[in-house]
């Protein structure tokens, strides 16, 4: 569609329409609630940005998005949430741009501002075996919560993934189970002894218990019998690890992390873990690389003579 004809037909585009056309276009992609919901945030910060300078959508260029930029720095941003908020707005003019809503992408001259790399939490093979080792299994919600974890070590799934699965995604027979991930990706995973008996144990003496709904399929459910939340697994998380007394400031991202380090240290090739992972690109699981560099470089100090 042209310049003109949209011109014509006196579309709104004041902030709010363009967020909220260009968040459809998000969720028709397979985008998550949460993106969606982070895109919406940084949006709003640029539009109420925007107000005092009575600047639109079809009005903003590269120099006000630059004097945007330094007003985040300015307020105290790191350089990896600008970076993040830059990446909403280059998103929502290539939108825009693709849609015939502007004439150009102002945010394509804005460059991020450089940021160190931020390696992710690892535990040891040792640390991991005794928080999960050390985890009682007595009552419902203890079994439940060594299931939880055990599933997501070994799968080496996200917090999202792990509330997302259900009774029927498990195929005990093939020690497997389907997970579906960001952008609606479906990916089927073998899944380890501990995993299936810590599951099996919390479906025979835990779930049936917790569920209220017969019709309720997730497979992990609260006392009140309804699915878990992230910020749920998150919680009983900290929780088991306070009471094992393991290393503090674990996050179950931590485990998916933990997960893929370990298969590298233990002769896994990039593409695998990438598949495993569920990343959609090679350069995302390339961050492993990394921390086995640094794994190395510490055996390095602490074993060579002239280190």
């Amino acid at each position: 569609m042209s310049l003109d004809a949209i011109a014509g037909t006196g579309e709104d585009l004041a902030w709010p329409r363009a967020m909220e056309l260009y968040e459809n276009d998000l969720r028709a992609s397979g985008a998550s609630a949460k993106t969606v919901t982070a895109y919406h945030r940084d949006l709003t910060q640029l539009g109420k940005w925007c107000e005092p300078i009575d600047c639109g959508p079809g009005e903003i260029g590269h120099r006000e998005l630059r004097r945007f930029a330094a007003s985040l720095s300015s307020a105290g941003n790191a350089p990896s949430t600008i970076a993040r908020k830059l990446a909403a707005v280059r998103g929502l003019f290539g939108y825009l741009l693709r849609t015939g809503r502007v004439a150009q992408n102002p945010a394509d001259l804005i460059s991020a501002p450089k940021s160190g790399t931020k390696l992710p939490q690892v535990l040891t093979v040792e640390q991991m075996d005794k928080l999960l080792d050390s985890m009682p299994a007595r009552t419902p919600l203890e079994i439940r919560d060594r299931a939880m974890l055990e599933l997501a070590y070994s799968c080496g799934l996200r917090s999202e993934e792990v509330i997302s699965v259900t009774t029927d995604s498990i195929d005990f027979e093939s020690e497997q189970i389907n997970v579906v991930g960001k952008g609606s990706r479906h990916r089927r995973l073998p899944m380890g002894e501990p995993a299936q008996r810590a599951v099996e144990l919390y479906l025979a003496k835990s779930r049936p218990g917790l569920v209220a709904d017969p019709s309720e399929k997730a497979l992990f459910l609260s006392r009140n019998g309804r699915r878990l939340s992230p910020s749920d697994v998150s919680r009983r998380l900290s929780i088991r690890v306070n009471e094992a007394a393991a290393t503090g400031g674990i996050s179950p991202h931590a485990l998916r992390h933990s997960f893929a380090t370990h298969l590298l240290e233990g002769g896994a090739d990039l593409r695998t873990i990438q598949e495993l992972l569920g990343h959609s690109s090679i350069s995302t699981t390339q961050v492993y690389t990394h921390l086995d560099a640094a794994r190395l470089r510490d055996v390095y100090a602490d074993s060579h003579p002239r280190a």
